[in-house]
């Protein structure tokens, strides 16, 4: 009785490697950065830069914000 061959169940995906294409850096105007600005966001400005944040950093916290925000609306 031949030896059994193993199972090739190691293998990677082909599609399972696919990197996600993030949009190109943009240069704002103060102006632009307040306009593009959300209701959840703050607007971080230094002299060379400006920055957008989230008012509430962690997550899991913003989710249950938002859903907070949700039930009021």
């Amino acid at each position: 009785m031949p030896p059994s061959k193993k199972a090739a169940n190691n293998i990677r995906s082909a599609t399972s490697e696919q990197t996600t294409a993030l949009d190109s850096h943009r240069e704002f105007s103060l102006e632009q950065a307040l306009s593009w600005l959300r209701d959840d966001e703050l607007l971080e400005v230094t002299p060379k830069q400006l920055r957008f944040r989230k008012k509430v950093l962690d997550h899991s916290e913003r989710r249950v914000s938002e859903r907070k925000h949700e039930l009021v609306v």
